[in-house]
């Protein structure tokens, strides 16, 4: 679970350092929204993670190729774009939605939906920076393997309230952590 962690970091730092580093304008409440999420992701809990510890399961999220020291702003854009579009798709299910509280669940989606639209006023003109970027390993591919390792692990796990509790709890440790950088900015 942990090693999405510097992922999140690093983007961070590209995302949301001082002067609006992205090069493109957020909305004020970008980061509150992002907060918001995390607070509804921890409400969302519906059982005991203890009870579910046998269900536990290392997704395997190779961070190293996405380091700070090498991923490019219009990268990290992409990645976090991707990263936000990956959990709506986790969240946005049939089975999801017969698995959480539904005031809660709309919540979230649409938090994840207004990170989404303001991140996708930088998609579009960072994407020409990105390009000679691209010769190295793709890390928007490595978020959506890693995502569809979740896919696949909740299909196997025949989305019963452990699996869901799993991957609430691996996004809301990953969305957490990764704005604890905020404070180091």
């Amino acid at each position: 679970m942990a090693p999405l962690l510097p992922l999140l970091m690093a983007l961070l730092v590209f995302s949301y350092g001082p002067g609006g580093s992205l090069g493109c304008d957020l909305s004020q409440d970008h980061v509150q929204v992002s907060k918001e999420n995390i607070a509804l992701l921890h409400q969302m809990q519906r059982i005991s993670s203890f009870r579910c510890r046998k269900d536990r399961k290392n997704f395997g999220f190779l961070w190293e190729m996405v380091d700070g020291s090498h991923i490019q702003k219009a990268q990290a854009i992409s990645v976090l774009h991707e990263m936000l579009q990956e959990t709506s798709n986790v969240f946005g299910t049939q089975q999801s939605s017969a698995a959480w509280n539904t005031t809660l669940l709309h919540g979230l989606l649409s938090g994840l939906h207004r990170q989404l639209e303001d991140l996708g006023t930088c998609l579009v003109p960072e994407m020409k920076e990105a390009e000679p970027a691209l010769r190295m390993e793709d890390p928007v591919q490595a978020v959506k393997k890693y995502f569809q390792g979740i896919h696949i692990y909740l299909k196997e796990k025949q989305y019963t309230d452990c699996a869901w509790e799993v991957v609430r709890v691996e996004i809301r440790k990953a969305f957490s952590l990764s704005t604890n950088l905020l404070d180091r900015l």
